[in-house]
């Protein structure tokens, strides 16, 4: 998934490189290392990239993001089996699914997108730095099912995302292409010939996510710059997000916990009761004792920033900030905290530990921030 988080980003080393590479160096973005990847944080000021996608359009490389095509005449079944959330709900070819891929005791191996192309062909989308392992996991857990398992290595991944990303991008598109793009529902995407374009984002905004050849993407980035698309990098991608509630993976949920314990439970399909998905056992043993810890949504009135790993203080007793950042868009600070289920409470106080002072936050239901509106009371 994805800087508000100092300790995520770290200076520039010889790692992996997407396709646009060169092109962020000669734009002059800061490159920084991020789960093994060479990428960029920003071409300047993080704050004006954020407000660019809320205002405007921005567009982000997220090549380093794993494309996964699963097919076979048991894809279906297989994916019934792999994912919490439930394919079977996906029945219009290019419809999309969020869910959890979990361990046998429900702890959370990545979060994922699955799109239905037809009942020989999902596709999966994976977060960057759990690629190697998730394509281990799949390609272990499909051979039974006789489904193939294919990484898609010359695909580049652009997110053009703002209120006005997609009639910016669909003015690039040939008419007939045109109209198909702006036709997208929501979580819907469709192949336009070697491309890819789904109505999916991480930000909190309408927009495209774009696949297409490698050789295509810097001539796609440089004609949507020259139409005012901001070039976007890692940073305000982090800000968006996390004011949007989305959760980050390594942050905000690993293999320690689970969807119950991360603002998840609604991407689990407990229904129908006979699905016997990977970690449903231990997912259920979790909702029946009840209890336990909850991902909520912090807000900091004081002028401190809450950043990951700073302790939460509640009556119920301690928890820790997951990822903590000051929003641009609402000039506060921002975080996702997981704290004890009787501190849960939507307007209830809490406080956190900033560099050793002590600041009230008050809880609240993420998101923060959608389609550029306040959707927390200030």
């Amino acid at each position: 998934m994805r800087s508000g988080n100092r300790g995520v980003f770290k200076e520039q080393t010889l790692g992996l490189r997407t396709p646009l590479y060169d092109l962020h160096v000669a734009l002059g973005a800061r490159i920084v290392d991020f789960g093994g990847w060479d990428l960029p944080v920003n071409y300047g000021s993080q704050i004006e990239e954020h407000h660019a996608v809320r205002r405007n359009a921005g567009v982000f490389d997220v090549s380093h993001m794993g494309v996964l095509d699963l097919r076979g005449d048991r894809v279906r079944e297989f994916l019934r089996r792999l994912l919490a959330n439930d394919v079977a709900r996906l029945t219009q070819p290019g419809k999309a699914l969020y869910s959890c891929m979990l361990k046998d005791d429900s702890g959370i191996l990545d979060d994922l997108i699955v799109y239905f192309l037809d009942e020989q062909w999902f596709r999966l989308v994976v977060n960057a730095g759990t690629r190697a392992k998730d394509l281990g996991w799949i390609r272990a857990k499909a051979g039974p099912f006789e489904v193939g398992v294919q990484e898609q290595m010359d695909l580049a991944m652009l997110a053009v995302q703002g209120p006005e990303a997609r009639s910016r991008l669909a003015s690039l598109l040939e008419p007939q292409a045109a109209e198909a793009a702006l036709a997208l529902l929501p979580f819907q995407g469709r192949p336009l010939g070697e491309w890819f374009i789904a109505r999916t984002g991480y930000t909190g905004e309408d927009g495209f996510e774009l696949m297409l050849p490698a050789a295509e993407a810097s001539s796609l980035w440089n004609r949507l710059n020259e139409l005012g698309v901001q070039s976007c990098g890692l940073g305000a991608r982090d800000t968006l997000r996390l004011e949007a509630g989305m959760n980050l993976y390594g942050s905000d949920m690993d293999e320690t916990t689970q969807p119950l314990d991360s603002g998840l439970a609604w991407t689990v399909a407990f229904e129908p009761a006979d699905r016997a998905f990977i970690g449903r056992a231990a997912l259920e043993g979790a909702r029946a004792a009840g209890g336990g810890r909850k991902l909520v949504g912090l807000l900091l009135n004081d002028r401190a920033v809450m950043r990951a790993h700073q302790r939460v203080l509640t009556r119920a007793g301690d928890g820790a900030v997951t990822s903590g950042t000051f929003s641009p868009t609402l000039a506060r600070s921002i975080a996702l905290a997981r704290v004890p289920a009787a501190a849960a409470a939507v307007g209830g106080v809490v406080r956190v530990d900033v560099r050793g002072t002590l600041f009230e936050a008050r809880v609240v239901r993420p998101p923060f921030v959608r389609h550029g509106r306040a959707m927390v009371e200030l």
